[in-house]
């Protein structure tokens, strides 16, 4: 640990804060990729190993689940052995797990990595905002975690989109590896460019943790935007996980680099996620949270379509209204949990990602059962259900407290 000193915090425009900014980018590209990577290539896990639609989406799950559960402790281990060590660590073990994951032998084999994995990563997220707040003056924190988002974005666009165009001329087995070694690189130069932290005081105990939990489930709206989280991200990942299943098999009979440019979506949703939340800072946030929950239920409808076009112009809306729901809803958490507002954002990436986990894995079972209708209907209840908890939360009274910059990460 090193003590704090009487030197100022990282400033835009100086060397360390370009530095800072530029490692912050490596670390946001690298989780999601290598988070993420596996998604498009979950049809060919099943035709390899002899696989149900969500059996192979394990593939996913058992990474988010794990991750989610890992944020709510990574957070107390940084306040121990500091949140720059803790980062690189992470970065480091999760490239080469999934460097492990492109060669080891048997289904259960690359499970067992993708927990692994999933549990390592947890490191990244849970104290990113930390890490910069610690080290950055106030006025340039924001810009410091908008790389740190964009480099997410991009990660959990590019590494399903390198894994699908890797996998289509070699196989998945290539594709993995070439995200291991690419995660692996990206760890190495955030190492490089990271400053060592200068203000971080390490902590003992959990101080307070209990108390401020129990703060967290006492307000009104925060369990319910807890609760959006999880659902809407179930949505999304569901969309996603079995679009490749239905887009690789006829009528449409796309090849797996076709499939997986339907990931370049994801631009849509880093404009959604800007303009939803100037809009819902002008108007307020209860009044135009439902807004992209709508256009979410419509995306999925159009999805039932039969038109190529429409079941891709479906998929579009589905990420706009996602991007642009979850922007509101993780400002809205910041400016919610007040005084625990580390706490608060980690919760609401819990949920966030234990709906990843759970629904992505039960969305298969929808597709194994009744097809692409079935993803379908299901993601509209899930959907349906967002909205009405959305227009109780309009309900509530915001607090009496001037706005505060939001905590918690938007994911790509």
């Amino acid at each position: 640990m090193i003590s704090p000193h009487q030197e100022a915090p990282l400033r835009q425009g100086s060397l360390a804060y370009r530095r800072l900014t530029l490692a912050m980018l490596f670390a946001g590209f690298s989780t999601f990729s290598l988070l993420y990577s596996v998604q498009p290539l979950l049809p060919l896990f099943a035709a390899d190993y002899g696989l149900s639609a969500e059996a192979a989406s394990l593939a996913v799950s058992l990474a988010t689940g794990p991750l989610a559960i890992g944020i709510l402790f990574a957070g107390m281990l940084s306040d121990r052995v500091g949140r720059r060590p803790l980062m690189v660590a992470a970065m480091f073990a999760a490239g080469v797990l999934t460097l492990a994951a492109a060669v080891v032998p048997g289904w259960n084999g690359l499970l067992a990595l993708r927990l692994l994995t999933g549990i390592a990563l947890a490191g990244v997220p849970a104290v990113a905002m930390a890490y910069v707040a610690e080290e950055v003056d106030v006025p340039s924190v924001g810009a410091a975690m908008g790389l740190y988002i964009a480099g997410s974005a991009i990660g959990g666009m590019g590494g399903r989109l390198v894994a699908s165009l890797v996998a289509d001329v070699a196989g998945w087995r290539w594709a993995l590896g070439s995200v291991g070694v690419a995660g692996i690189a990206m760890a190495e130069a955030f190492r490089q460019l990271a400053p060592p932290s200068r203000f971080f005081i390490g902590q003992a105990g959990a101080g307070g943790a209990l108390s401020g939990i129990k703060a967290l489930f006492a307000d009104r709206a925060l369990p319910l935007l807890y609760a959006e989280g999880f659902l809407l991200m179930g949505v999304f990942v569901t969309v996603y996980n079995y679009a490749g299943f239905r887009l690789l098999a006829p009528p449409y009979s796309l090849s797996q680099a076709a499939v997986g440019g339907v990931f370049l979506l994801y631009i849509l949703g880093s404009v959604s996620s800007a303009r939803f939340g100037a809009l819902a800072g002008r108007l307020g946030r209860r009044n135009v949270f439902w807004w992209p929950i709508m256009l979410l239920i419509v995306g999925v409808a159009a999805t039932a379509a039969q038109p190529l076009w429409l079941v891709i112009g479906g998929i579009a809306v589905v990420t706009i209204g996602f991007f642009g729901a979850h922007s509101i809803a993780s400002a809205w958490v910041g400016r919610r949990a007040l005084a625990n507002r580390g706490q608060g954002s980690a919760f609401y990436l819990f949920f966030y990602y234990l709906g990843s986990s759970v629904l992505g894995s039960a969305g298969g079972i929808a597709w194994s059962r009744a097809g692409w209708n079935g993803v379908a209907l299901f993601c509209f209840l899930l959907g349906a259900l967002a909205l009405a908890i959305g227009l109780v939360l309009r309900m509530i009274p915001p607090l009496p407290l001037p706005e505060t910059p939001a905590t918690a990460p938007v994911e790509p």
